[in-house]
């Protein structure tokens, strides 16, 4: 009788140790794109305060406002396809977990100003040119 209870009370050791390693969390968001500065921890969201976009890291998008409409596409939208990535001033947002980090956007928008990128002169208006900041911020370099 004793060691039929030692015996069940193992099996519900074991049942116990087993179901707990099945209920960990993973936290694992995703690969921030190569452009992306080095974050202390694993971000969802990165802001580009230059041209006002964020990028969904496990989503691989970008969310930028067309017609004033909050957007997702997986590519930088017309307007901004001369900004450079690698350059521009990147902050990552690890006080945010949801889909829609867009409502905190006036906030963001004054917190992290951008450099005040402007199209190059020579741009023919169709938003294809180069893009140019004011020299000041710190923009972030693939090595």
């Amino acid at each position: 009788m004793k060691i039929t209870k030692l015996f069940i009370l193992g099996l519900l050791f074991t049942f116990t140790l087993s179901s707990q390693a099945q209920v960990s969390v993973n936290l694992n968001l995703g690969k921030p794109p190569v452009w992306a500065p080095a974050a202390p921890a694993e971000v969802q969201y990165y802001y580009l305060p230059d041209i006002e976009t964020y990028y969904d890291v496990p989503a691989k998008s970008y969310i930028y406002r067309k017609n004033g409409v909050w957007t997702r596409t997986a590519s930088l939208p017309k307007q901004y396809r001369g900004y450079d990535l690698y350059h521009g001033k990147t902050v990552y947002l690890n006080d945010y977990r949801g889909n829609t980090p867009y409502t905190f956007y006036k906030q963001h928008k004054v917190k992290y100003v951008g450099n005040n990128w402007k199209r190059n002169e020579h741009d023919n208006g169709n938003h294809n040119g180069n893009w140019k900041g004011n020299g000041h911020g710190k923009g972030h370099k693939k090595d």
